[in-house]
């Protein structure tokens, strides 16, 4: 294998990230840098040997050091998890989560007042 499959490799899980998570960066590596907290720690860890497989591809004698097999499988993995993530559920998530948070907030400061009302004796 050559250089160039692992670089597109590496240029394919960037776009993937790009586009399913919304990290702007320039290549893997910045990517990863910006947005890696987004991917579970198995994934992550992929993308990190991708990414540095794509790193050594640029040098030639460097890419005789780079594992084919790992790399093979790391950019499967991030193939296959960027693939089933999808960003409206995401959006909902985070929308629904601040939702509830403000709720309990709010139920539970409308229980402290009908508390501290009760106790001095106005209801």
């Amino acid at each position: 294998m050559t250089g160039v499959p692992i670089q597109q490799m590496a240029d394919r899980v960037a776009g993937l990230m790009e586009q399913r998570l919304r990290v702007r960066g320039q290549g893997l590596s910045e990517k990863l840098r910006k947005g890696g907290r987004l991917l579970p720690r198995k994934v992550r860890a992929a993308a990190e040997v991708l990414a540095q497989g794509a790193a050594m591809a640029q040098n030639p004698k460097l890419l005789l050091q780079v594992d084919q097999a790992a790399v093979a499988a790391a950019y499967d993995t991030c193939v296959r998890h960027l693939g089933g993530v999808n960003g409206a559920d995401r959006r909902n998530g985070a929308i629904i989560g601040v939702a509830a948070s403000m709720a309990m907030s709010v139920l539970v400061v409308a229980l402290l007042v009908i508390a501290v009302l009760a106790w001095r004796g106005f209801v």
